[in-house]
């Protein structure tokens, strides 16, 4: 299980998941998201968009799994590594529910110490479709990657049904990997595969 104590022991590690030395993180929890916890907690449970009125004291229910400085940290590696809740829910010892509530509740104080990125769905709520639209966003873009999925033919054999069903359509499906440069061209195709490994297969080929 990832863990401050575990991690400070490593220092360059600690700055390459992190993107801060550990003096510097220690400085940060300390002067400012320790000081500015209790004061924040309150003022969350206790705010005024809340559908129901508290009943019960700060600090009763559900406790939190980690302490602030591993979810403190926990974030910093959410961020700087651009990971899913799936993998930080398996270095952090938690589930994807716990990995989502855990960074959403201690989100906005860290923001208040520490400049970290915007969210692309909080920066705007209509879907980017014109070049002018997603330069606003990200400028300078020069292609994105994305994949998609098609439909197939069931196939007769039943390891590659099972391999290529796809229970979110309940259909058999196999999926495409697409480069769009910025003037709409599609640069580069991946060729079709089941979901696993696509991914990384796509990276190598573009590095090659």
């Amino acid at each position: 299980m990832l863990s401050y104590d575990l991690l400070s022991k490593k220092p360059l590690l600690f700055k390459s998941f992190t993107g801060l030395t550990v003096q510097e993180f220690e400085d940060i929890y300390n002067k400012k998201i320790s000081k500015r916890y209790e004061e924040y907690e309150i003022q969350r449970l206790s705010s005024i968009k809340r559908k129901v009125v508290r009943e019960r004291k700060f600090g009763a229910g559900r406790r939190f799994k980690l302490n602030i400085k591993d979810r403190f940290l926990m974030l910093l590696v959410y961020y700087r590594l651009y990971i899913t809740y799936t993998l930080a829910g398996f270095l952090f010892n938690l589930n994807q529910s716990n990995i989502c509530r855990d960074i959403q509740k201690i989100e906005r104080l860290v923001r208040q110490c520490l400049p970290i990125p915007e969210k692309f769905y909080k920066m705007t709520k209509k879907r980017l479709r014109t070049p002018d639209e997603i330069e606003k966003y990200f400028p300078g873009f020069l292609a994105f990657i994305d994949s998609t999925e098609q439909q197939i033919p069931r196939p007769i054999d039943k390891r590659k049904k099972k391999e290529y069903y796809s229970g979110k359509k309940k259909r058999h499906m196999v999926k495409s990997q697409l480069m769009v440069s910025n003037r709409g061209i599609i640069v580069h195709k991946a060729n079709h595969k089941k979901e696993e490994g696509m991914t990384m297969m796509f990276i190598k080929k573009i590095i090659l």
